[in-house]
């Protein structure tokens, strides 16, 4: 291996060497009378017995060579999950310092363990942050001495002595970097970052009932700092704990005999060092973030959870379906179930504004499913391939989502008459004359009869709707309730950076604030990002139907937009809803 100022990149042993035994008989002519004598010590040496010693060396100096690696496998690496006698461990953020080669890198602590052979090192193997300043240096990629201890990119991976890396100090309570004598006595840096404390217990979501409230709260170092390529993670995880309690039983469920080995230490790492002190403290420090992208990557199929660009549904599919085995929210009529759902359209260029509810409504009656019951949360992606393809270039998110003609064998109301329906007809969808979307699928019997005696409607085919007993003994003495859900954040996206809007409390008046985790930044690329809470009063305005309306018209270009209402109408990449009336039973 290279051995550069006690830095090693690949794992090779280093000796003392000899600059004759290199160099042999290319022994430059212009040395003189070094090379008589390193020629004539050749050919003593060719000479001597065995029992003679060797004459000595003109030339011993220590450099770094290249070996061949000795032939190991994984099985001859001994892993720990710490460095003995420090707070360093897997998962830990660390910096390793040397200018006289690639000045301070900073990485996350990927693999540690005792290397095979006499010496039995501790080595320590990081995956780093950035790496333009190594491709000289034999960069490697999580391979060390033709063995693979951790995945990374190529290029990325630094195996090192325990005593060349500490703790990043941009992640310490309370530090400074000293800038040296280039400057003045006692100038510093501060990288200081807010506290962030592991808070055991039970904390519940923040309730805010006005935007006066809400506004005292928000400002910079609020919400989640955002770290290497995790605003995906920050933003969805910032929208399903802080406000609201849909997700709670993920915090608190005991594990059982199906769950995996490290189930509680993802749970543990997730409720006390991520969502209780964000619910406390309305702050949670990136490296506790990275303890869960770290658990996450290794023990899930998602790889590249601590560097990669990915999207809110990767995330969930790692912490929901592999790692807490959440039971999916949505249990289909298809036999299917689901933890969100994409809403697929063929579009109706008559919508100029569509409305999530619209649009959710053409999907399920294209899709021919229903709900087998009304879920504790539903998470909707919007119509739109890839990050920049979008099927409607606004879209407005419904405050409420009606599902009540979705839920199957759930009363349903008679769409021209308002009785309990006995029959559907997915063929008169988007018929004007009785409504719009879903509601006017249904009829009563006489209903049915009279509004298909139309010649255009003879021929639709129809089925029956089941009625539970006890609601029909009732139906004639009350009105069939509708079941609604309630918005509570909206995920954005604009050229790969994922924000959220999200819903201060519950009920019609609770106030909405946006979410960045990378809102502002200090210092370059040793530096560290800024997140930030900003209240946004107008939303509940801008989100109701004349205000959308009104906004749509007087700002037919996206670029005269108000920098948030283009960013909720225009960058929706998914909603996220909550039943009030059933999340308390999940």
């Amino acid at each position: 291996m290279y051995i550069l100022n006690d830095m090693v990149i690949e794992n090779q042993n280093s000796r003392d060497v000899d600059l004759a035994d290199i160099l042999g008989t290319n022994w430059p002519t212009h040395a003189g009378a070094a090379a008589m004598i390193l020629n004539k010590n050749k050919t003593s040496m060719e000479s001597n017995s065995n029992d003679e010693e060797p004459p000595t060396s003109l030339n011993p100096l220590p450099i770094a060579v290249k070996e061949e690696p000795l032939s190991h496998t994984i099985s001859d690496y001994h892993r720990l999950n710490e460095v003995p006698g420090t707070e360093l461990a897997i998962g830990s953020l660390v910096e390793v310092s040397d200018s006289g080669v690639c000045g301070d890198v900073y990485g996350v602590i990927r693999w540690i363990g005792i290397s095979p052979g006499i010496s039995k090192n501790v080595l320590v193997g990081i995956e780093l942050e950035d790496d333009p300043l190594l491709k000289n240096l034999t960069p490697s990629d999580g391979t060390y001495n033709s063995v693979r201890l951790f995945m990374c990119h190529p290029g990325r991976a630094m195996f090192v002595a325990p005593d060349r890396c500490k703790t990043d100090r941009r992640f310490t309570d309370v530090d400074t970097y000293n800038l040296g004598s280039k400057v003045a006595k006692n100038h510093e840096i501060k990288f200081s970052v807010e506290a962030c404390h592991s808070i055991f217990g039970s904390v519940p979501p923040l309730r805010i009932h006005s935007s006066d409230e809400l506004q005292k709260m928000c400002g910079k170092f609020k919400g989640i700092q955002g770290h290497h390529n995790s605003c995906y993670l920050d933003a969805t995880l910032f929208s399903m704990f802080t406000f609201t309690s849909v997700f709670d039983s993920i915090l608190y469920r005991s594990p059982g005999p199906k769950d995996i080995r490290n189930y509680k230490d993802v749970q543990r790492v997730l409720r006390d060092e991520i969502v209780n002190p964000l619910r406390k403290q309305l702050f949670v420090r990136s490296d506790r973030v990275m303890k869960l992208r770290e658990l996450l990557d290794q023990l899930s199929s998602v790889s590249g959870l601590t560097c990669e660009e990915k999207d809110p549904e990767e995330f969930l599919n790692s912490l929901l379906s592999q790692i807490m085995r959440v039971e999916p929210f949505l249990k289909l009529s298809s036999g299917q179930d689901s933890y969100f759902y994409q809403l697929f359209v063929d579009k109706d260029e008559k919508l100029t504004l569509p409305t999530v509810q619209q649009l959710f409504e053409q999907s399920f009656h294209s899709s021919n499913i229903k709900l087998k019951e009304v879920p504790s949360c539903f998470i909707i992606q919007m119509p739109r391939f890839g990050k920049s393809y979008k099927m409607y270039p606004r879209i407005v998110p419904s405050q409420v989502l009606d599902v009540t003609d979705i839920i199957e064998n759930s009363p349903r109301q008679c769409s021209l008459c308002g009785k309990v329906a006995e029959f559907e007809c997915n063929e008169c969808f988007g018929s004007l004359q009785a409504g719009s979307g879903l509601e006017c699928t249904a009829f009563c019997e006489k209903c049915l009869k009279t509004f298909h005696m139309h010649p255009k409607r003879m021929n639709h085919v129809q089925k029956k709707i089941f009625i539970p007993n006890d609601f029909r003994n009732m139906a004639d003495h009350m009105t069939v309730p509708r079941v609604y859900l309630e918005l509570f954040s909206v995920v954005c996206i604009e050229t790969s950076h994922y924000v959220a809007f999200v819903k201060a409390g519950s009920g019609p008046d609770a106030p909405w604030c946006f979410f960045d985790s990378m809102a502002d930044r200090k210092g370059e690329q040793n530096g560290y990002n800024i997140p930030e809470m900003t209240c946004v009063p107008e939303l509940t305005q801008w989100l109701s139907d004349e205000g959308a309306r009104s906004i749509n018209e007087i700002s037919p270009n996206d670029k005269v937009l108000p920098e948030h209402a283009k960013r909720i109408f225009c960058d929706a990449y998914m909603c996220l809803y909550q039943s009030t009336d059933t999340m308390m039973y999940h």
